[in-house]
């Protein structure tokens, strides 16, 4: 098998995984993947060191010298990079833990957190366009909208929207498609003065996560369950093939939510030397693009429940 079929072959779907992700992403994850595979390192220590790469590339986006800004850029990516070994790493030696899952699903909050904190702290002076004020408290306020709000959400549904996919591609254990409400009730099952306090912690904040995608999808949950009372796990093929065949379209959408497209155009801000727009173009153009296909994906559940129910 060449390289990238062995790259595909740790996809669960090239459905969710453009060129671009495949090639600049997947790839030179694998790469590093299989070199700690040989030197017998655990997805944890990948998952960590991806965590101090990422956030200390922010460090590098305070300076206004472009030399600096470079250097942060190729950490970020490279902490990218080690953001897809760990799983690919995990799935190779089949190391999966709990705290790696948790530790991977915090490793993003912390790079962006570094990187809009220097942001925001070389944007206080710069001079607002077409005004003669600084920014000042200004880009703080912007940051933390663009990051607390519009950054979390974003994130939130592209992923959510592949797992439906995923879910109705290739079947229930081929995806990530869970609900907040089971979530819940595994946690209540569980108490805090006991072994189990540290799962217990994780399923909370997991299931505030889930209610928070599923808050953004109500139409598909009412595809969900119509389609399951009236067929139960024996879905139609049929329906199962016309709804991928339009999610399937939604799916680059997804990509351009979640990391790649965000990174660049704030490499391109950076460079620039006008980091405030790229809080601007997360809160406006990405957030249009959020509503859009939140749209055209209810759209799609919606007939596809009046056609099957």
């Amino acid at each position: 098998m060449s390289l990238i079929d062995n790259v595909k072959a740790t996809l669960k779907s090239k459905d969710t995984e453009g060129p671009f992700e495949l090639y600049v992403t997947r790839t030179p994850g694998y790469l590093w993947a299989c070199l700690f595979k040989w030197l017998g390192v655990h997805p944890i220590a990948v998952t960590l060191m991806s965590i101090v790469i990422g956030a200390a590339s922010g460090w590098f986006f305070y300076s206004n010298q472009l030399e600096q800004n470079l250097i942060g850029m190729g950490l970020l990516i490279w902490a990218n990079w080690y953001d897809c070994a760990d799983g690919q790493l995990a799935r190779m030696t089949n190391k999966r833990t709990l705290i790696g899952r948790i530790l991977d699903g915090f490793c993003g909050d912390v790079w962006f957190f570094s990187i809009y904190f220097f942001i925001c702290l070389r944007t206080q002076s710069y001079e607002i366009p077409f005004t003669n004020m600084q920014w000042g408290v200004f880009i703080w306020l912007l940051g933390a909208w663009a990051g607390l709000r519009c950054h979390g959400r974003q994130c939130a549904i592209g992923d959510y929207y592949r797992n439906i996919h995923l879910y109705y591609l290739l079947g229930k254990s081929k995806a990530e498609l869970d609900s907040s409400d089971k979530i819940r009730e595994e946690m209540r099952q569980l108490k805090w003065k006991s072994k189990d306090w540290f799962n217990k912690l994780y399923l909370y904040f997991y299931a505030r996560y889930t209610g928070s995608q599923e808050d953004q999808v109500k139409a598909f949950h009412i595809m969900k369950k119509s389609l399951e009372e009236k067929y139960g796990e024996q879905l139609p093929e049929q329906m199962r093939e016309d709804f991928c065949k339009y999610s399937k379209k939604l799916m680059p959408l997804t990509n351009i939510l979640t990391f790649d497209t965000r990174a660049i155009v704030m490499f391109l801000s950076l460079g620039f030397d006008v980091p405030w727009l790229y809080f601007v173009f997360e809160s406006v153009v990405l957030e249009a693009l959020r509503f859009y296909m939140i749209r055209k994906h209810e759209e799609l559940c919606a007939r596809i429940t009046q056609q099957y129910v």
